[in-house]
């Protein structure tokens, strides 16, 4: 099956469940046992549930994975695979320009329990050559494209890299969604997702998943679940479910408006810079086109020429369709201030080396129609002139 069908029929058969059509939802913390003993496949939801289990499943499928993990959180989600893989001692490699909140749990938690972090930029693939002749390394953390400035990295040859040192290769994959970038199949062993964004795409559910290459792998990822109990509930796993199944038009979708409303930004006297990989002015251009030949996704960031906290938010204060907020990934617009907002925990300094302006706005476009979009941009951003 092709990606569209296997988001709608992978990893359920409705004869298993009285013929429903859809996935039912498993609200039970526990199943009945006729012995002591009993071999059953669910006994208590913290180990495992069926609504939970469709969905592991069926993720697991799309990124061609062995096994899948669903969390309650996207930061339990990473939290589980850092936990599983990292003990003190050991050095993990990430990209500099991390999202926010991976940067803290480095930076705050792991540094602090003794793992050796690493941030670098990664755009060059000779550097990850350097860092594994001077260190042991045990994981490879990307993310491509990245948080905010969508820049990329070559999948391919650093899991070749990291793979010839010994080192294990996670991937966030959040911003592309399987749809349009499947790491696995690029030499990754552990891709994640926040599902609370694109996976979802309604903006009602918190949850993180993770699949993995190999059953070696999940073995332990599976433990580290049972262990610390970050698991998603049945009522979240199916609303993920459902947002997976349109998953393939949403994300044609936001491509479609995203390069639109990209290509209407550059041409904008209020913006200085727009990031978005499938613009030619972007320095990931070739490696998107080669990459992501699909699509590059809905996010569309921007560095006002107005660089300051009163433009920008003159900009989000004065647009009516497009809100503010933390997240995004939504069938709606959405426009985040990650200065304050998405990396508000990592230091200025921190801030100004990843690129991460005072004027930077973040532009999660949704599925309206673009004309709309970008009216309500343009009107706002004509007001910082």
């Amino acid at each position: 099956m092709k990606f569209a069908t296997k988001a709608i029929h992978s990893s359920y058969d409705c004869d298993e469940h009285n013929r429903a059509l859809m996935p039912p939802i498993y609200q039970n913390s526990m199943f009945a046992l006729h012995e002591i003993g009993e071999q059953v496949p669910y006994r208590y939801s913290r180990l495992s549930n069926p609504t939970r289990q469709v969905l592991e499943d069926t993720v697991a499928d799309l990124e061609h994975g062995a096994a899948g993990f669903a969390f309650s959180s996207g930061m339990a989600g990473i939290d589980a695979v850092w936990r599983t893989f990292l003990r003190p001692g050991d050095t993990i490699v990430a990209v500099a320009d991390i999202y926010g909140g991976a940067y803290d749990l480095l930076v705050d938690v792991y540094k602090e329990w003794g793992v050796n972090v690493v941030f670098a930029d990664l755009g060059n693939p000779n550097r990850l050559d350097e860092l594994l002749a001077a260190h042991k390394v045990k994981l490879v953390w990307l993310e491509t494209p990245s948080n905010p400035l969508l820049r990329l990295v070559d999948i391919k040859a650093l899991a070749a890299k990291a793979h010839a040192a010994g080192a294990l290769v996670g991937i966030d994959n959040t911003f592309a969604t399987p749809y349009l970038q499947q790491p696995l199949e690029m030499g990754c062993d552990i891709v994640f997702h926040s599902a609370t964004k694109y996976l979802c795409g309604h903006s009602d559910v918190l949850m993180g998943i993770v699949a993995v290459k190999t059953k070696e792998l999940a073995k332990p990822l599976h433990d580290m679940m049972v262990h610390t109990g970050a698991i998603a509930g049945p009522m979240d796993c199916w609303l993920v479910l459902r947002g997976i199944k349109t998953l393939t038009l949403r994300m044609e979708a936001h491509c479609k408006n995203a390069l639109d409303i990209a290509c209407r930004l550059e041409a904008h006297p209020a913006v200085e810079k727009v990031f978005y990989p499938g613009l030619p002015s972007h320095e990931h251009y070739e490696l998107a086109k080669t990459q992501m030949p699909k699509g590059i996704g809905g996010v569309v960031t921007v560095y006002l020429k107005n660089d300051t906290r009163e433009a920008a938010n003159s900009v989000i204060k004065n647009m009516k369709l497009v809100k503010m907020a933390s997240s995004l990934g939504g069938v709606e617009s959405l426009v985040n201030h990650c200065y304050s907002q998405s990396h508000s925990g990592v230091p200025h300094d921190v801030k100004m080396e990843m690129g991460i302006k005072v004027g930077l706005l973040r532009f999660s476009i949704g599925i309206e129609d673009a004309d709309d979009i970008w009216n309500d941009i343009s009107k706002a951003l004509d007001l910082t002139l």
